[in-house]
């Protein structure tokens, strides 16, 4: 309000050197309050300590990769004192790690791709396709998440020892051995998390697109082929990521079907590096670093359609 008797060009002056109602002397937004900035740095604080606690352990594992056994066992140290990558070629050349490596290529990208296709069909099927006892089955398929390997270790080698080598021989394929990679790949061939996975993603796919694809004459395989397969992309990595990672650091059934050292996966071949009397920790470290650099890598290429193929799968029930 302008103040009385003095001409509009004054009483602005005086208004613009007169000091904000709060009495703070200053103008512009406010800061925030002393008490928002102390919970925000210490929220930060919390954080930090967090990303340290899960970082010091990597870190340390490739700091221990490049130190030599008897710097390893000296004392604990961040940094080596003498560097050095005899940890890598050791594991190479003593341990046979390249052959692990492609043993464990070969598992987890066959085990990959048979997820990616046999969860988004049965997927879209679970979402899109009305049959009796849908919803029972798919209650089953989830139900199998809550029975752990171990107690299905007995009934499932059996299976492949027995009865899976006896159906394949009427089929021609006689004296077939499932207790090797062949058995690891095919009890794995699709995962319930896969089949859950792309089940909830579909739902979230509005249907005049597939109502579009049947005015235009489309049957059931094509309308998954061409309409709802382009469109998951994020799930369909989602899977690929987590079905690859999985296998990839996959001990149990490695350890129990293969029996041929010649196709021994990553996990099991790093066991090697551990003997009754010492551990040879330069190696074990530096095999542990290369076998997580494929898994960071697809990772890093793929988060962005990781997290939102996640977050798709559980908008919708």
């Amino acid at each position: 309000m302008a103040a009385e008797g003095l001409p509009p060009a004054v009483a602005v002056e005086e208004l613009a050197k007169s000091e904000p109602a709060g009495g703070t002397g200053s103008t512009g937004i406010p800061g925030r309050e002393r008490g928002d900035r102390i919970r925000t740095a210490i929220a930060y604080a919390v954080m930090f300590l967090v990303a340290a606690l899960f970082a010091i352990p990597f870190l340390w594992s490739v700091s221990t990769s490049f130190r030599t056994l008897a710097d390893t066992v000296a004392g604990f140290s961040l940094l080596p004192r003498h560097w050095t990558t005899s940890g890598y070629h050791e594991a190479f050349h003593t341990f046979n790690f390249g052959q692990y490596t492609l043993n464990s290529a070969i598992i987890a990208g066959a085990i990959t791709l048979s997820n990616l296709f046999l969860a988004s069909l049965g997927g879209y099927a679970f979402a899109r396709l009305k049959f009796p006892g849908r919803e029972v089955l798919f209650m089953l398929v989830l139900g199998t998440l809550m029975i752990p390997d171990q107690l299905r270790l007995v009934p499932i080698y059996l299976m492949l020892v027995n009865w899976i080598p006896g159906w394949v021989g009427h089929l021609g394929w006689h004296n077939a051995s499932f207790v090797n990679r062949n058995g690891v790949i095919l009890i794995q061939l699709v995962s319930a998390t896969s089949l859950f996975l792309m089940r909830q993603y579909f739902l979230t796919i509005p249907r005049d697109l597939e109502e579009a694809a049947k005015l235009d004459a489309a049957g059931y395989f094509k309308t998954y082929r061409k309409v709802m397969l382009p469109l998951a992309g994020p799930a369909l990595a989602a899977v690929g990521i987590l079905t690859f990672q999985g296998t990839w650091n996959a001990l149990f059934w490695p350890a129990v079907l293969l029996q041929d050292k010649s196709q021994y996966t990553i996990p099991i071949g790093i066991a090697n590096f551990v003997g009754a009397y010492q551990t040879l920790w330069p190696p074990l470290m530096a095999a542990s670093v290369l076998a997580i650099l494929p898994i960071l890598l697809i990772f890093v290429l793929f988060q962005r359609y990781f997290v939102a193929g996640v977050a798709a799968a559980g908008v919708k029930g």
